[in-house]
């Protein structure tokens, strides 16, 4: 039997759950990540275009802490104007999987709740 993620007496910081949250949890690195496994390669105003309802100051921020935790790459040009190109870490890549069962849970039980509905 596997243990619970968060076992009782213990705080949601300091489980591996708790841990994962804090990398991606929000209301828009999931979605930043996503974009970025499938473009390979994005700059900033790319990233907002296809984000659509994020601020350009949140983003911005999101992409400093993604970068912070070793998730996303920022790669600067030196030239005029700047040019700085955002893409996908290992480590980012290795949470694509978790992203895929997201995905893939939320479309069955979509499907499952439409189902209920119909009667």
């Amino acid at each position: 039997m596997r243990e619970t993620c968060v076992p009782t007496g213990v705080e949601l910081k300091n489980t591996g759950f708790g841990y994962t949250l804090s990398l991606i949890g929000g209301k828009y690195k999931m979605i930043i990540l996503y974009w970025l496994y499938e473009n390979k390669v994005l700059r900033h105003n790319e990233l907002k275009r296809s984000i659509g309802t994020i601020s350009f100051k949140t983003l911005s921020i999101m992409l400093k802490e993604l970068e912070a935790d070793g998730l996303i790459i920022r790669k600067e040009f030196p030239q005029v104007p700047p040019k700085v190109e955002y893409s996908l870490s290992e480590r980012g890549l290795s949470l694509i999987p978790l992203l895929h069962m997201m995905c893939e849970w939320g479309e069955k039980d979509m499907l499952s709740e439409l189902e209920l509905a119909k009667g």
